[in-house]
């Protein structure tokens, strides 16, 4: 019991080092500020493609295209998610537990009870999406409800609901939007030069060409690491302060230390998962892909699990 307390404790004094109220105001203002340099980078794309084929109304698409996409982003994301990862709605006949579960632990936190979706999936994993907590969606896979006992089950979920509790689902719904579009930005480049443009002479258009496919190989070589960025500005630290959260939803921070014990030693890879969505999920769902050296951990969307449990645990 005392050691309990201690780790209570130990997670208390964390959550409250970390600014749970400050942190919500900051994934906020991330958000905007995302969705609003998307806006400027697509109308300067935009306006340089009219400034080379000499038509205006590249840049008219370029505004509308933006404009576009963040209220796509805004809306819709979520559902884009759902159908990437494969997620169906979850009966509650049919997972009765998972509802009990989220039913009362939604209840406890003050938070509206989310939507359920399972993936059918053995890799053990979770995320939560959706644009507020009004509209919010939480996703577990069926290896999830396969290896948890309920202790631990309560563990995942209430980390999930952190994140809607925290306001992070928003600007992680959004990155997976952005970081798709960067994605295939590249290759819109590269497809471009096959076609023809602008009015100018056969030098003037092979100019043209030639920026197109030294733009294409340039995003094609750059995207990837523009996408990790633009997941690593929305700050691992998100998962250390749901981990904290869900700990104190459930008063037993050793549920989720042994959930993502669990999750970390199994084997699976999750089928569904790319790069864009990766850091939606509560561990790693590429495993061994990107698991050691400095420049991977560097990179990585999600902090050790190694580390996450030992702070649960107070070690």
């Amino acid at each position: 019991m005392l050691s309990y307390l201690c780790t209570s404790g130990h997670i208390a004094n964390y959550i409250l080092n970390m600014d749970i109220y400050s942190n919500q105001d900051s994934n906020i203002r991330r958000t905007w500020l995302l969705m609003l340099v998307f806006v400027l980078v697509i109308i300067g794309i935009g306006w340089s493609f009219s400034y080379i084929y000499n038509d205006q109304s590249i840049l008219y698409f370029a505004v509308f295209f933006s404009v576009g996409m963040n209220i796509l982003s805004y809306w819709y994301s979520d559902k884009i998610v759902l159908k990437m990862s494969g997620a169906r709605p979850a009966k509650r006949e049919t997972y009765r537990e998972l509802w009990n579960i989220v039913e009362n632990l939604s209840i406890t936190a003050g938070l509206p009870m989310p939507k359920l979706y399972v993936i059918n999936d053995q890799a053990p994993n979770a995320f939560a999406t959706g644009r507020n907590k009004e509209h919010a969606a939480v996703a577990v896979t069926s290896g999830l409800l396969a290896i948890l006992d309920r202790t631990e089950l309560e563990g995942v979920v209430a980390h999930e609901l952190s994140h809607i509790g925290n306001r992070d689902i928003l600007l992680q719904t959004v990155v997976v939007i952005l970081v798709g579009f960067v994605t295939l930005l590249s290759d819109f480049f590269l497809r471009m030069t096959f076609f023809g443009g602008g009015s100018g002479s056969d030098n003037r258009d092979n100019r043209v060409q030639m920026i197109m496919v030294l733009l294409g190989i340039a995003l094609a070589i750059l995207s990837p690491i523009i996408a990790t960025i633009i997941q690593l500005a929305i700050s691992r630290k998100r998962e250390f302060l749901a981990d904290a959260s869900g700990a104190l939803l459930t008063r037993y921070p050793e549920g989720l230390a042994k959930a993502l014990e669990k999750i970390s030693k199994a084997p699976q890879e999750l089928r569904r998962a790319n790069h864009a969505t990766a850091h939606l999920y509560i561990a790693n769902p590429f495993k061994g892909r990107n698991a050691s050296g400095f420049m991977a951990k560097l990179f990585m969307t999600h902090p050790p699990s190694a580390e996450r449990i030992a702070i649960l645990r107070g070690e």
